[in-house]
């Protein structure tokens, strides 16, 4: 075995050690438990330390595929704890981590509405104009409307980005 493989080795057995934490802490926070800041932070470290371990690891071959492997395991855990963290913090959360994301539209009508006078030829178009495209006005993009899994909306405009 290669010294890169026995170090990616320590560093897997590690991990291992991490993750039963990781899981333990989700089944906490699934069954509706809380957990403080400080066990994600220090979790959140510990396995960051592991992936500065890992990057220093020079690795050829099957090796760097394990180096890999291990690295990018290392960063699904730290994004379950992230996830865990927000569930966590907060309390209405008991359906996971559901996102969805809607955009509510504007319509805006034509400045030419108001007008009944159809004897002119502009007045004409506009009708013309309107009918012929109904549904077919200009939509903007007004409000970006986020649902998170526990039915709250939080409501975004497009000039906040």
């Amino acid at each position: 075995m290669s010294k890169a493989s026995e170090a990616i080795a320590g560093v897997r057995a590690e991990v291992d050690k991490l993750s039963d934490k990781v899981t333990a802490l989700e089944v906490a926070i699934n069954a509706g438990n809380k957990a403080s800041e400080k066990e994600f932070l220090v979790l959140t470290e510990l396995l960051m330390g592991q992936l500065l371990k890992l990057d220093g690891i020079k690795a050829e071959g099957e090796a760097k595929l394990q180096r890999k492997a291990e690295v990018r395991r290392v960063q699904n855990l730290v994004d379950t704890l992230d996830s865990l963290k927000a569930r966590n913090s907060n309390p209405f959360s008991n359906s996971g981590n559901t996102t969805t994301v809607t955009t509510q539209w504007e319509t805006f009508e034509s400045g030419m509405e108001g007008s009944n006078d159809t004897s002119t030829t502009s007045t004409k178009i506009t009708q013309d104009w309107e009918r012929g495209l109904g549904a077919a006005r200009k939509l903007l993009p007004c409000d970006m409307v986020v649902t998170m899994g526990n039915g709250l909306s939080v409501t975004k405009s497009p000039a906040e980005d």
